[in-house]
């Protein structure tokens, strides 16, 4: 059985890359205007400290060493500014890899650049605000930095268009979140507002391609259901190559900064209940399987993220104890 396009009349299996790609071209200019519309442009160095700023040791005499003290971000905070920005700091290997799925011509190639051109931004204001208010070790960030780019980053998707667009409908809103976190998590009023603005940016590119993930389904919902549950059962963050991740990931985790819960809560479903995915009914067999399954593999995520909750409050009351003791 094959399930026929509303739209074009075709059945799932001859969607192709190319075909979708053409077809969802009206969608992405649309999307396209209305974001340039809604985006507002703004100036990194206005969100960095610089008269906190002082010289490293190098070819300055009166350079200063660094040290954590000189810093009034919090070791949690610090931790995940690493995280997030080495994050950003691979934007060369993510523009790759969307310049080559989504094309560099018509609206897809607009909207990669523009895409491109935005955290690239990101990336700026916080390696400044980093080094201008001391918060990291500079030659550690920098060791990091090359380690991480020098072994580049492919994505779990990049053989798929619809798994692309599905994966960063979700990562997009995860990044959003996890910056948010941080800057709450901070210690630093002045870290908190720049990272509150490259959430809002976030959020911006997370609404446009959850709306290009809406027409896909009205496409080809089989196809788009089978590539929301690849997405999400294998999901991983773009960082997950970094030196130390999985130990910062941990930290991260216990400090409330992104775990599972907020995965499943903040992430997951509120693009879910968006699109109403776990609802939407006349798919074929394949499309109503990967349904079903995605339906399951939510249940048990939040059940394991009740785990989790568990733990935390338990590790929480113990820290209580220990503090109250002293």
């Amino acid at each position: 059985m094959t399930i026929t396009s509303p739209h074009l009349g075709s059945p799932s299996s001859d969607w192709t890359d190319a075909r979708l790609l053409f077809a969802l071209e009206e969608v992405v200019e649309t999307e396209l205007n209305r974001h340039l519309k809604v985006a507002k442009d703004w100036m990194p160095h206005e969100y960095v400290p610089w008269s906190d700023a002082r010289n490293f040791p190098g070819i300055f005499e009166d350079g200063e060493a660094w040290d954590k003290e000189q810093s009034k971000v919090t070791e949690l905070g610090r931790i995940a500014l690493v995280v997030n920005l080495l994050t950003e700091d691979n934007l060369p290997s993510y523009h790759h890899e969307i310049a080559s799925l989504f094309g560099r011509d018509g609206a897809w190639g607009t909207w990669v650049h523009r895409w491109t051109a935005e955290e690239g931004r990101h990336g700026i204001v916080m390696r400044d605000y980093l080094l201008a208010s001391r918060a990291v070790d500079p030659d550690k960030l920098e060791a990091f930095r090359m380690q991480h780019m020098s072994e580049g980053f492919e994505s779990d998707n990049r053989h798929s268009m619809l798994h692309s667009v599905a994966y960063v409908a979700f990562q997009e809103l995860a990044t959003r979140v996890s910056h948010r976190n941080t800057g709450h998590q901070s210690g630093d009023p002045v870290c908190d507002r720049m990272l509150a603005r490259i959430a809002t940016d976030e959020n911006l590119h997370m609404v446009f391609y959850r709306n290009l993930l809406k027409a896909a389904f009205e496409l080809a919902p089989d196809l788009t259901m089978q590539a929301v549950r690849d997405v999400i059962v294998q999901f991983r963050m773009p960082g997950h190559g970094m030196p130390g991740f999985e130990r910062a990931a941990a930290q991260m985790a216990i400090g409330e900064v992104y775990n599972m819960r907020i995965h499943h809560d903040d992430v997951l479903m509120p693009v879910l209940r968006h699109l109403k995915v776990l609802q939407i009914d006349g798919l074929g067999p394949e499309g109503l399987k990967a349904q079903e399954e995605l339906g399951l593999y939510m249940g048990g995520l939040d059940a394991e993220a009740s785990k989790f909750d568990e733990k935390l409050a338990a590790r929480k009351a113990r820290m209580a104890a220990r503090a109250a003791a002293v």
